[in-house]
């Protein structure tokens, strides 16, 4: 295994390719003249994609970061500082796979440390290592916003939620597999609504004086 506390690789530059760039330019075209700073976050959310399908772990290089930071006519620092407040962004290479797992409140008393020891099972890894294979990393999450579905994980841009450690495991296997496993509820939620469905408001409202 490897840990993400091991030394950052050397990363010698970085530009857009002519499709990430298109896009760049169209995220700074929705601000005005003198204030493209403010597309500092979803660009480095493109470097960081671009990073990610180059197969090149998912992170942000500092060289990527001085790249927008030229683009947007601003200090390298206060990119530095967005990149590092933020923990959408990774500093070092994750992943093909990154679980971000909840363990705040709600998803603790609903279970949530079984589902670290089942995606620590799973993957051969601690919370805050990298797989040898470099298929998964596993990190804790604070707070993931989908409480009333507790406990749940993040994978890249999916939620997978309703957990237990046997649907955690069959996640992770799927992935392993190369396949795409079923995203949401994995009970067959629907949305937020109360597990065992319905209880009120289950028949539409009739107009006044019907």
């Amino acid at each position: 295994m490897s840990t993400q506390t091991g030394a950052i690789p050397e990363v010698a530059s970085f530009v857009f390719t002519p499709d990430y760039l298109a896009q760049a330019q169209a995220v700074i075209a929705k601000y005005p003249a003198g204030r493209q700073a403010s597309a500092v976050m979803p660009l480095l959310d493109l470097a960081q994609r671009q990073m990610a399908s180059d197969k090149s772990g998912g992170w942000l290089p500092r060289v990527a970061m001085d790249y927008i930071a030229d683009m947007l006519d601003m200090p390298a620092i206060r990119v530095y500082e967005v990149a590092t407040f933020y923990t959408m962004y990774k500093t070092r290479p994750v992943g093909k796979h990154h679980v971000e797992i909840c363990t705040n409140l709600p998803c603790w008393l609903r279970g949530s440390d079984k589902i670290v020891a089942a995606c620590e099972k799973a993957t051969g890894i601690k919370l805050g290592e990298t797989s040898a294979d470099g298929m998964f990393t596993l990190s804790h999450a604070e707070c993931l916003g989908a409480c009333v579905n507790a406990p749940m994980i993040q994978i890249g841009d999916d939620y997978f939620e309703d957990l237990d450690e046997t649907s955690t495991a069959s996640i992770l296997s799927e992935l392993k597999l190369g396949n795409k496993p079923k995203t949401g509820s994995q009970i067959g939620r629907k949305t937020c609504e109360p597990a065992s469905g319905l209880t009120s408001l289950t028949e539409p409202t009739k107009g006044r004086g019907a």
